[in-house]
């Protein structure tokens, strides 16, 4: 069993201390959050675990093993290098860090001290991503001709980051996690429609070595929420619908088959229309089964799926994103 302290107990902070109390390999030592009354709300749920508003007090407990980070991008790198310099392996929510280098830092760190950092990339533990993951590694879709996503709702703003770096994320780490190939290039469009507050509409394109392209499209400030996503490939299809309550993915054997004939100009371009079939998956939540591969990783010294590289790589995708923003949607290489 492993002890671990928590920062931060915000919005996805007690989503954390519920999976991990109900962990039998895990035990809260202690929350650290500096809003008071967040805290009462834990000690009238959690009388025995211990609160405080100082959260050096979790890096300077010598019996936590672990800390879970749950705080705004800002102060990721602070509080994850501060727990890594004090022996403690870490958790950290998403995005990694608010600039690549730091992110490389707290790699070095990690690896100097022979220390677990797992990044909070969660969607990649759901039954449908680990599904969709399996189907192109068995090269069910054929080639992925593309990736085309939706993340769209009325709100949450956030104050330190725009919506890219808030829920393009989720869709970063996903085609991180199912691709082999990486991007190498972002064009990024974006617009606020508040007076000083970060973009809340925007769109990605990205671009990679071969015929493979990937879209993004974020907003806060749509009427509903859609979380929808369509994968191409040049033998079968996917759309995934994380808001569906069972049947979130469907693969559908549909496509186009290109036939040569000996004039050049005349290409024969034939529409194949099969099945759709939904598989079963597996709907633990994701969290849970993340949580537990922090803590087995931990246990064995092992190298998490969602590791420091792993954020990295997002972290680099969302600068180059904000450079092209910046430049009205120019495309800008990784």
């Amino acid at each position: 069993m492993i002890n671990i302290g928590i920062i931060g107990y915000g919005y996805w902070g007690p989503n954390l201390v519920r999976n991990l109390v109900e962990n039998p390999n895990a035990n809260v030592a202690a929350i650290s959050d500096l809003n008071e009354n967040r805290l009462a709300h834990v000690t009238a749920r959690y009388p025995n675990i211990e609160v405080t508003t100082n959260c050096q007090e979790l890096l300077d407990n010598p019996g936590i093993d672990a800390i879970a980070i749950a705080t705004p991008v800002s102060t990721h790198f602070k509080l994850a290098c501060g727990a890594l310099k004090h022996g403690k392996h870490v958790f950290v929510e998403k995005p990694m860090t608010a600039t690549s280098a730091q992110a490389e830092q707290l790699i070095e760190e990690a690896e100097k001290r022979n220390l677990v950092l797992m990044v909070d990339h969660t969607f990649i533990y759901t039954g449908a991503v680990r599904k969709i993951k399996e189907l192109i590694d068995k090269n069910e879709l054929g080639e992925v001709y593309y990736y085309d996503s939706v993340r769209v709702n009325l709100g949450l703003f956030q104050k330190d980051v725009n919506v890219i770096w808030d829920l393009a994320v989720h869709d970063l780490s996903i085609l991180d996690h199912i691709l082999v190939r990486k991007p190498v290039a972002v064009s990024a469009t974006g617009i606020s429609h508040i007076s000083g507050e970060p973009e809340n509409v925007a769109y990605l394109t990205l671009f990679f070595d071969d015929s493979t392209i990937g879209h993004i499209h974020v907003n806060w400030l749509a009427p509903v929420k859609i979380r929808q996503t369509l994968i191409g490939g040049s033998q079968k299809m996917i759309v995934y619908d994380d808001l569906e309550p069972s049947e979130k993915i469907k693969i559908y054997d549909k496509g186009v088959t290109v036939s040569n004939t000996e004039d050049v100009y005349k290409m024969l371009i034939d529409y194949r229309t099969g099945d759709m079939y939904a598989p079963q998956l597996d709907m633990t939540e994701a969290l849970t089964l993340e949580l537990q591969h922090f803590i087995d990783c931990v246990d064995d010294s092992k190298i998490p799926t969602s590791n420091g590289p792993s954020g990295l790589r997002i972290v680099r995708i969302l600068e180059a994103a904000c450079r092209s923003l910046d430049k009205r949607g120019e495309p800008t290489e990784v």
